[in-house]
């Protein structure tokens, strides 16, 4: 494997764009057979109905049964088991498409577990809820499949019926209480993480986002430590670190390769960056994570 493959959303798959879709999970099985291990680009909600398995998503992996939901935002890395036996739906769609109608780029966002800094992107959904989650799911597809013109208003309608009872399921478990407003709405932070999200690979400078956000270091600085726990340069580098972990565990590039692709100046720059992160080289992690799987297989 020479990279994480990526899952993009087919947006004329119906003729005109459409920026949302129902798929059953039994349809792209042929697919995570020959990628189990893919990112996504678009935000993707996965409900079970039928079946147990465990299901990784980024560094956690979930036992997800009937009744569970797994939610993952762009740039997501899922783990299925090659021969999944799950049967479900799952449910796509493009932040534009929602955009478009709420006018509020961070909408999607005060979603807590659509959050990029959330504590769980698994819900176990009371049975009531499930069931009616499912009727607008079914509501959708025949929605999209069953008319030519698409009513994209009321796609948006029954997506955000959805979204919302997802939040009342999320909220409604204890260990996820709903977050504090002045956190969840903050703009800044939103951006900051957005741009992070796209750029760390490239942008590591934190006056640089500062000056794209149009406020002082110190007060970027500030912001980032109460709401996400780390400084401002802690936080870059915890993600290029993820991204790194992920590349030597899922693909075969080289550690030069990855030091590339993650635009280290060299490759030496990048292993001792590794070392002080992680505590040993890209190599020793790598061949570390070649002898847990060996170990496991043993048992």
């Amino acid at each position: 494997m020479n990279g994480i493959p990526k899952y993009n959303f087919y947006r004329k798959k119906y003729g005109d764009e459409l920026l949302i879709d129902v798929i059953d999970l039994e349809s792209i099985k042929g697919k995570i057979r020959k990628t189990p291990v893919h990112r996504v680009t678009y935000y993707d909600i996965t409900f079970i109905t039928e079946g147990s398995e465990e299901v990784g998503l980024n560094d956690r992996t979930y036992t997800v049964a009937p009744g569970s939901a797994v939610c993952s935002i762009p740039g997501d890395v899922w783990t299925w088991e090659p021969n999944t036996r799950m049967n479900g739906y799952v449910l796509v769609f493009e932040e534009e498409f929602l955009l478009s109608f709420f006018n509020d780029p961070f909408f999607l966002r005060k979603f807590a577990y659509l959050n990029p800094q959330r504590e769980s992107a698994h819900l176990c959904i009371e049975d009531q809820l499930f069931s009616r989650v499912m009727q607008l799911l079914l509501l959708i597809k025949d929605e999209i499949n069953n008319y030519a013109e698409k009513d994209h208003h009321m796609l948006r309608a029954m997506l955000y019926e959805v979204l919302m009872l997802l939040h009342r399921s999320y909220i409604s478990a204890p260990s996820n209480p709903e977050p504090p407003k002045d956190i969840a709405v903050d703009r800044y932070i939103y951006s900051f993480v957005q741009m992070v999200n796209d750029g760390y690979t490239s942008q590591r400078n934190v006056q640089d986002y500062a000056d794209r956000l149009f406020i002082s270091t110190n007060y970027l600085n500030r912001i980032v430590r109460q709401t996400l726990g780390v400084t401002t340069k802690q936080y870059i580098q915890n993600k290029v670190m993820q991204e790194a972990k992920r590349l030597l565990t899922y693909t075969t590039l080289s550690v030069a390769e990855i030091a590339a692709t993650l635009h280290f100046e060299t490759a030496s720059y990048f292993i001792r960056f590794f070392r002080k992160h992680a505590g040993n080289t890209p190599r020793e992690y790598r061949e570390s994570l070649v002898h847990r799987i060996k170990s496991s297989a043993q048992l």
